[in-house]
């Protein structure tokens, strides 16, 4: 009988703004809320059936990453948005790492900050591997050099259109991203799948869901 190895250590790596329009998407078509918690636990699950003969498998670190403007350019239902979000963050443990947003070039630098960190946290030899929420083919060399140290690396990412409101909003991988990482997971596509899609409607919570909480306490 083959001796199974120390649980799998898991970081997530959050492009904020890109999880922020998935949850969007989803929110806005009657899915639910995208919990933190459970997309943890979906991501945990779907480690599980690529790097088999782990006693567990686990998310150990995790950090979201993302421009903010400035309050004056806000609006006050977004900065409250964001302060329901900022919460979600810190109950699930994800370490905010923001910068200030510039007026002229937006996120410009975000990504050069997420790849700076996620590769510390791997070379500090902290996780076994990295999933990248994010679908920027700018962290391709980020990948690269990630899997250069021994470190796997998962992208997920949402693909969807959204033609809800006047501005079409899409979400997808670049090719060359997916292509480059050692796995990829395309978090909408889990809706129909065979293995997932119980789990896929456990990443969602609902407005009742709250007042269920409520009740118990």
């Amino acid at each position: 009988m083959t001796k199974q190895r120390d649980f799998l250590r898991i970081g997530v790596f959050y492009d904020g703004t890109f999880f922020v329009k998935a949850q969007n998407y989803f929110w806005g078509n009657k899915y639910g809320w995208l919990s933190f918690h459970e997309f943890h636990k979906l991501l945990e699950s779907f480690a599980r059936t690529k790097e088999q003969g782990h006693a567990a498998y686990k998310v150990v670190y995790s950090a979201w990453f993302q421009g903010l403007h400035k309050e004056s350019l806000a609006q006050e239902d977004k900065l409250r948005l964001d302060r329901k979000r900022h919460h979600d963050l810190l109950h699930a443990g994800i370490e905010p790492k923001n910068v200030p947003m510039s007026e002229t070039q937006g996120e410009k630098g975000i990504d050069v900050y997420m790849a700076v960190e996620t590769l510390q946290v791997g070379l500090d030899g902290k996780i076994d591997m990295a999933v990248l929420v994010t679908g920027d083919g700018d962290f391709v060399p980020l990948v690269r050099a990630l899997m250069k140290n021994g470190i796997r690396v998962l992208v997920a990412y949402f693909e969807y259109e959204d033609t809800t409101s006047e501005k079409v909003n899409k979400g997808f991988a670049n090719e060359r991203l997916i292509n480059s990482a050692n796995y990829c997971l395309n978090i909408n596509a889990l809706e129909h799948d065979r293995e997932f899609k119980a789990e896929f409607r456990t990443i969602f919570r609902h407005p009742e869901d709250n007042k269920k909480k409520e009740v118990k306490s």
